[in-house]
């Protein structure tokens, strides 16, 4: 099974520059969850699959309460503390866009891609 979790819109303060962190701005995550397709038949009530709000909680969480120089150390920190919370994720995604980019020209955004698999 996958779960995906689309164009969550979080504020935080991460980036390189003082003035990224002292003002903070918006990010974009993209996040995907997977699970053993040989469980799927199984699943029946709450406690048998992922709860997806627990998951959007934690990502909130991590994204408006600390601050991370690089968007590379946000994703890792995702990616890690999802996967040991739910140890029956199988593989997880994560892609955290930052519309506004401290980049003399011009551009949308950037975005940072980061999976993880279980070990």
């Amino acid at each position: 099974m996958k779960i995906h979790l689309y164009d969550m819109i979080f504020y935080g303060h991460h980036g390189v520059h003082p003035e990224e962190r002292k003002l903070g701005q918006r990010f974009q995550v993209d996040f995907t969850l997977e699970t053993d397709p040989s469980n799927d038949k199984a699943i029946r009530h709450l406690d048998d699959t992922i709860d997806y709000t627990r998951v959007y909680a934690m990502i909130k969480e991590i994204l408006e309460n600390r601050e991370f120089l690089l968007l590379e150390d946000c994703a890792n920190t995702i990616l890690d503390s999802v996967m040991k919370k739910f140890p029956s994720i199988t593989h997880t995604s994560v892609k955290i866009r930052k519309p506004s980019v401290p980049i003399n020209g011009s551009l949308s955004s950037v975005e940072i891609e980061m999976e993880r698999s279980e070990q």
